[in-house]
Order: structure tokens, then sequence, then C-alpha cells
């Protein structure tokens, strides 16, 4: 395929405005043609981005399909519930689908999008951004290479950073179950892959978690406070202040994420961020949300052939989404800060630091996500330029195993005990 990739974009909130500055860093390889959305500034601030014809321009996805296909591929970024409807039918339709994780929000789901996609054709990448991360796709390299020889033992920590989980996961889009999905699932789904991936071949065969909610709940609520940060007279002694994570922000020019999350039909500044803290849901005080998604969880995994897994996950950290992973192998130790690769080779006992340069654009993607999408959207489109699904590290069947064990490990902390994975007549 020599002229550019034609795109649609069904849900052109954060991330898939994100994904779409890809056509804008390199037109001659990709062309945003068609954009959905329910909502009026989202969808027209993106048509005004990509030159999008009136025609093209909708509110609902489901319009799309009633035409013949126009487009090679679709960039699906709408809520977690309700990703598999546009899925399954794009993929019906025979477009390529790029689809931000999670897949789904139920194994039934996922099990049938990926269905649809082998059925029809059609390449599947899911937003497992991570695995196109250089760096941590360097420490799948350096296992395969046998640096650390058979892996015995992974550690893995996701740190979510606390004003991230405030504002992600008590005031935001998934602070809510029943209106979104588990925090295992919509946060640690990345994590859960990557433990799956850096074990290769081997199966995942039981797994046990613990995780609750903490802190952010009523019983926690300072004396004296407000139900809303802008008028709350011990504002100035709390670290989740609504006013120090969006106002003083958007003060001192900063309007990327998380402030551009709040103001959903104007561009952030000082006046539409204050009237949304004194009326939108990200002005509440986090001890007075609906919350109910685990603020702490730890996930105890073992593969086949012994191999074990211990992952954390918690809100309550300086850094955001800068994960820490350590590999003990038989003949060495990896690890990973975040920002370089340190193996330990027991035979010398010397260490190597690695490095991984990356050709991403400057700024391009969301914080806490590195350069990593960048490399997720330029495999995709390689891989659809091409008809070479080989370029996509996140594809249906991986990807949909991966998943069956975030469900599985959710299991067994709901229900209180070990769970054996694919086992689900066990008592």
């Amino acid at each position: 395929m020599t002229s550019p990739v034609r795109v649609i974009v069904v849900g052109a909130g954060c991330r898939g405005a994100g994904y779409s500055q890809f056509a804008s860093i390199h037109p001659e390889r990709m062309k945003v043609i068609a954009v959905a959305d329910p909502r009026k500034f989202a969808r027209t601030k993106l048509q005004v981005q990509h030159e999008i014809a009136d025609e093209n321009v909708y509110e609902d996805w489901p319009r799309i399909l009633d035409r013949d296909k126009f487009a090679d591929a679709v960039l699906i970024c709408t809520p977690d519930r309700l990703h598999k409807e546009p899925a399954v039918a794009f993929a019906k339709k025979g477009y390529h689908i790029l689809l931000e994780k999670p897949m789904a929000t139920s194994a039934e789901d996922c099990t049938a999008i990926v269905e649809a996609c082998i059925r029809s054709g059609v390449m599947l990448s899911v937003g497992h951004v991570l695995r196109y991360d250089p760096l941590i796709h360097m420490i799948k390299e350096l296992i395969d290479a046998g640096v650390v020889g058979d892996v015995i033992h992974i550690q893995h920590l996701e740190p979510v950073g606390f004003y991230h989980f405030a504002h992600s996961y008590v005031r935001g889009n998934w602070r809510n179950e029943a209106e979104s999905t588990f925090a295992l699932l919509a946060k640690s789904c990345h994590d859960i892959d990557l433990i799956h991936h850096w074990a290769g071949a081997r199966r995942c065969v039981t797994v046990s978690s613990f995780g609750s909610v903490s802190h952010f709940n009523k019983e926690n609520k300072p004396a004296g406070s407000a139900d809303r940060c802008i008028n709350c007279p011990v504002e100035k002694d709390c670290p989740y202040s609504a006013c120090k994570i969006y106002l003083d922000r958007v003060k001192l020019g900063h309007t990327g994420w998380p402030v551009s999350v709040i103001c959903q039909n104007s561009l952030p500044d000082i006046e539409s961020v204050t009237e949304a803290l004194k009326t939108g849901p990200y002005g509440r005080c986090v001890y007075e949300c609906d919350n109910d998604v685990c603020s702490n969880q730890v996930v105890n995994m073992e593969f086949e052939g012994g191999l074990t897994a211990a992952f954390s996950m918690v809100a309550f950290t300086e850094e955001t989404c800068v994960r820490k992973t350590t590999i003990y192998g038989s003949r060495g130790e990896l690890s990973y800060d975040g920002h370089e690769i340190r193996v330990f080779d027991f035979l010398t006992q010397r260490a190597t630091e690695h490095t991984a340069s990356s050709k991403a654009h400057k700024n391009f993607g969301i914080a806490g996500h590195g350069d990593a999408d960048y490399h997720l959207m330029d495999a995709f489109i390689s891989a659809v330029a091409n008809n070479d699904p080989s370029l996509i590290r996140s594809g249906p069947e991986d990807t949909l195993l991966s998943h069956l064990l975030v469900f599985e490990a959710e299991r067994s902390r709901l229900e209180g005990r070990v769970v054996r994975c694919g086992d689900t007549k066990q008592s």
C-alpha cells in the first residue's frame, strides 16, 4: 500500500485523539477520514485537526456501517463497556481494528471480539502499549536470549500515582465498577499482560489475589471539610485537592492530561476549569465519591514448570505509572526501574546496563506511557499498509489469554480462594 492508511476514529476522547496524532506526524502514512463521537466538541475538534469532510462526521458509529467500506482501519476508543459491539461490527465489515484496552469487560465479550476478527480475516491490535515500549520490549528480547537462564520468578510493581488514582479511579471514569469495570482490568491488564508475555509459552495454572478500597471513603473525610474542593476550608491540607490537581496546573499553563479531561465541552482555561470544579465530578471531595474499585491489589501466579510471579498495584505512590520489575533466573537477575535495565550475571558476577533508543515523536500520546503510544501506532499502521500481522505484538489470541488471566485473578479476589485457571466448575 503506497497511499496513506485511511482510518476511522470511533471515540474522540483522550485515547482516540492521542492515537490520531500519528496522522499529523506522518501524513504520508496515515489519514484520519472519519470520526464518530456523541460529544459535539470532541468530534468537531478532531474534524478540524484532520480536515475531515462533514459527511464523514458522526454522532453514532453504527451509521458508518450503513455505508460501503470506505476506509482501511478503525481505532475503537470508546468507553470500556462499549468495546464489543463496534469491534465485532467493524470486523464483520472488513475493517482492521486497533482496540483500546481492555478488549471488553467480560471474558465472553473478549472471546466474541477475537472470534469475529479471526472469522473476518482482519487484523486486531489491542492497546497494550507497554509491549511496544522499546525498553520493556528489550526485557523480552533479553529473556529470550537466555541472559538470565531459566526464568524462576517475576516481581512487578505498578505505582499508579496518588493524584492519578484520585483523578481516574476516585473521581473519574473508572471509579465505579458498575459504570466501567474493576481496577485490575481497567488499569493493570497492561501489567498482567506483560507477565504473561515474559512467561513465554508457559501457561498460568493457578492464581490468587487480594485487594480492597483503602482510604478513599467517608470514614476518612477530614473534620470540617466540604463536599467540593473549590470551597473547602481544609483544602490546602489535602494532597488530593482538585484545586491542586487541576486549577494550579492550568494557572501554570498546563492544559494537557489530566486537566484536558475535565472540560468536556471547551478547551481548558482558568474559567472553564473553575466551572468544572464547581459543577462536575472532578471537583468532588475524594472522600464523598461513589468509587468502589480497589486502590491496592496483589496477584500471585504459578505458571507451568514452576515459574512464579507476584504483581502489586498501589495507588499511593510518588511516581506515576513508572513500572518496576525484577526477573530472577537460574543464571542471573534482571531489574528494570522504568529508565534502564540492569542484568547481573551469576557466572561473571558483573552487571550490565541496557538502554534503548526511540524514534518516537516528542510529546506524542499521553503521560505515563512514554514512547509506547507512538510505537503501537507505528506498528499497527505498518501492519495494515504491508498486510503483515506479524508486526503487531498485541494480537488477538495472545491478548485474549492475558485478559482471561485478569478475569481469573479477580475471581480469586472476590471468592477469597486460589483459582485453578480455566476451571470454572471448582467450588
